[in-house]
């Protein structure tokens, strides 16, 4: 009987461990299968200097638009209509305090999008940290390239062609600077990019039409009353949007596994210029 006993125990014993394996396998299987669905792939080696980079000349950007002079009155007097591109003419003058103010409700809001993704999917929770250094790169990015245009190029902004803003309102130097618009660029890079990633995240997902009609639709509006302000021009906000989209589009894709193992971002500096080299090797 003891060795009865003893055997069916070992018997036991064994079929519980072999139980106890297979659980583990197929935890550790589908641990496996979560992470190869996983698109993205980041490096602090080649993501570091790129976020360092875009943060640098962001801050360079804002201090040359600080640094702008204002329009005195004899260059006030030259900003007339027929000095503007036709195809921007349709809101020369136009000017509103308070929709400039509104406008600030979907630019900013635009900013919680991607975070309110990460919170509400768990496909992206369960990745935030990575998704999060995407998203912050995508901004650096967007945020170089429109300060560094609107602080080395002077473009006065539509009200600055009408009567409807003060004198002291149109020479100011904050208004010196229509090219091009940031609010919409940095509103197209946010929800673009949480289209984007939504969008590789949840292949199977119904919602992915109208996650990327609302990422078109928040930046549009953003532009439309930036527009409607007398802040922006039309051309200000296509080219915004455009760039800003490509921002949040782009960053995410050039980061997908097999996209990150064909380049190369090396940091270059000289006498003259700081910048950076984007390698693509095509195999």
């Amino acid at each position: 009987m003891l060795i009865l006993v003893n055997f069916q125990n070992s018997n036991g014993q064994d079929s519980m461990n072999i139980m106890q394996q297979n659980i583990k396998r197929q935890s550790v299987s589908e641990s496996n299968d979560v992470n190869s669905r996983y698109p993205y792939k980041t490096s602090f080696k080649k993501d570091a200097p790129i976020i360092a980079l875009g943060l640098g000349v962001t801050y360079i950007g804002n201090t040359l638009i600080k640094n702008k002079k204002p329009l005195t009155l004899a260059e006030l007097a030259t900003k007339t209509e027929d000095k503007i591109p036709f195809f921007d003419r349709g809101n020369a003058g136009f000017y509103s305090e308070s929709i400039d103010e509104a406008s600030y409700i979907p630019f900013l809001g635009s900013f919680a999008t991607p975070l309110a993704m990460l919170l509400i999917n768990g496909n992206e929770r369960r990745n935030a940290s990575h998704i999060l250094v995407l998203y912050l790169e995508s901004l650096s990015i967007t945020g170089a390239l429109f300060t560094m245009a609107a602080g080395t190029l002077d473009r006065p902004r539509p009200l600055v062609y009408g009567t409807k803003a003060s004198i002291d309102e149109r020479r100011n130097k904050n208004n010196q600077r229509s090219f091009y618009a940031g609010h919409t660029a940095s509103a197209a890079s946010a929800t673009f990019f949480a289209a984007k990633v939504f969008h590789d995240l949840n292949p199977d997902s119904k919602a992915k039409p109208i996650v990327w009609v609302v990422a078109a639709a928040v930046p549009a509006v953003v532009g439309y009353m930036r527009y409607k302000a007398g802040f922006h021009f039309l051309s200000d906000n296509i080219l915004g949007y455009a760039l800003g989209a490509a921002s949040g589009i782009l960053i995410p894709e050039w980061h997908k596994r097999k996209g990150m193992e064909n380049i190369s971002i090396v940091p270059q500096v000289g006498k003259e210029y700081r910048g950076l080299t984007l390698v693509y090797n095509i195999k």
